[in-house]
């Protein structure tokens, strides 16, 4: 008797709950940090209980999409984007037209205040640049090996979702869209010389943006130790935070990080909050957590029953992982600061809810795999 077409649904159930359950043991975790960090805030009651309120409903939002057929996204590539686009102007447009709608803060505008929530667009833009992008690659199909019929589209698309972002200001957002349309075309199958030539525009293009910005030379200077005293400050408090923690940190609630010695350690520097409060024991389960989502996503990705769910499982798991080394990296002074967040974990209700979307379309792509309509 010969062996079937597909593996059964069945066989493969295990990866989709293991994926779930990673994805709300983060998102739990996260909030017990926020909830140690909020006594030391005012408002500290009012950040854990937004931040709960947003994790219920992207976990709801992740159970709805699980059951979706996430074929259905590809019809909504192209609206999702101008959708997007319409919102990343916003920000960039004269206060006297926007108003209130998005206001400056910490010297940049990126988020967008609507009645009763506010949000940033360029959380939005990094996943539906993905949508968009497995939607075209699997149009193309073997033309994004040529350079005229398949990568300038992405490039001149993506080039424009990322000149919008990088307006508001946020480069390192603006660099981690582009990364992420690349891994796409990569899955695809895009030439390697492409890439490559690529890499070197869009590295001289970065380095250009950060001499003609004072803050972002400033940053860069920071991290290779030749900034002042003062703008290294919180990097290096940040590296104290981690290594205090030893092997199982100071105990949950009594880090110092969060008294104003690493500024946004909620956010930005949470993994040095994390470091310090549950020491490397903390540092490994975190990381572990990530890396099960990266395997599980990617394996997900291998058998996914469709090239656009191939694409699109891959451009999100990365997406995930990438901002958490990013994350990661910044805190340990492996890289000089980018304003990326944790994923799931860090305080952020727009980050929140829409990596809890992606993880409840990664977990459509693996329900969807042996059944022999999608194959």
């Amino acid at each position: 008797m010969s062996a079937p077409a597909v593996r059964h649904p069945g066989e493969y159930r295990w990866e989709v709950r293991l994926l779930v359950v990673v994805a709300a043991t983060l998102t739990v975790f996260g909030l017990a940090n926020l909830y140690g960090a909020a006594s030391m805030r005012d408002n500290g009651f009012m950040m854990v209980m937004k931040q709960l309120v947003i994790g219920l409903v992207g976990g709801l939002t992740l159970l709805l999409l699980s059951r979706m057929d996430y074929r259905k996204l590809r019809a909504l590539a192209w609206p999702l984007l101008g959708v997007t686009g319409v919102l990343l102007l916003i920000p960039i447009l004269p206060e006297a037209i926007t108003g209130g709608l998005a206001p400056e803060l910490n010297g940049a505008r990126r988020w967008v205040n609507l009645p009763g929530f506010s949000f940033q667009p360029s959380e939005v833009a990094k996943f539906v640049v993905l949508i968009w992008a497995a939607a075209l690659a699997a149009k193309k199909g073997s033309q994004v090996r040529q350079f005229k019929k398949g990568v300038a589209p992405f490039l001149v698309v993506i080039g424009a979702v990322c000149a919008l972002i990088v307006r508001e200001p946020n480069l390192s957002m603006a660099t981690l869209v582009a990364l992420l349309g690349s891994v796409v075309l990569f899955t695809a199958g895009a030439k390697i010389g492409h890439f490559l030539l690529l890499a070197i525009a869009a590295g001289l293009m970065v380095f250009q943006l950060i001499m003609m910005s004072d803050y972002r030379r400033a940053r860069v200077m920071t991290h290779l130790g030749k900034g002042s005293e003062d703008s290294g400050m919180q990097i290096k408090e940040s590296v104290i935070a981690v290594g205090s923690g030893r092997a199982f940190g100071v105990g949950f609630g009594q880090g110092k990080a969060k008294l104003s010695h690493v500024p946004y350690a909620n956010s930005d520097f949470l993994f040095s909050s994390i470091g310090e409060e549950w020491g490397f024991l903390g540092v490994i389960i975190v990381v572990t957590l990530y890396g099960l989502f990266g395997w599980v996503g990617f394996r997900i990705a291998r058998s996914a029953p469709d090239a656009f769910g191939q694409y699109l499982a891959a451009g999100l798991t990365t997406a995930v992982v990438l901002t958490a080394v990013l994350h990661m990296a910044v805190t340990l002074k492996l890289m000089p600061t980018t304003g990326l967040t944790l994923p799931f974990m860090s305080q952020g209700g727009s980050s929140l809810l829409m990596n809890l979307v992606a993880t409840g379309i990664l977990a459509s792509i693996g329900r969807m795999r042996g059944r022999p309509s999608a194959a």
